[in-house]
């Protein structure tokens, strides 16, 4: 599914218009966006949880050359899966 078929899908099952649909959809996108820059982590219930994680700087190997090279520490985004996204996939 793209983001165009997200908010076709929105917009029938809020029963909203489509420019409706992808105004909100560009909301939440923002309003995680933006809690994640904070540092902040986003929890909805059921759905899963929003984080930043830490990623320690380590040592890598350039595949071209063999070259041992040193990655620098950084942050990710994370997304963990809650209870019942878990139980309507399986």
């Amino acid at each position: 599914m793209n983001k165009a078929e997200l908010i076709e899908a929105m917009a029938e099952s809020a029963d909203i218009s489509k420019a409706a649909a992808g105004r909100a959809l560009d909301g939440m996108v923002n309003a995680v966006t933006e809690a994640m820059k904070a540092g902040d982590t986003l929890s909805l219930v059921g759905f899963g949880t929003f984080s930043v994680k830490e990623r320690a700087a380590r040592e890598g190997r350039n595949p071209q050359t063999g070259e041992t090279i040193k990655i620098k520490a950084s942050k990710i985004p994370s997304f963990k899966a809650g209870k019942a996204l878990k139980d309507a996939i399986n």
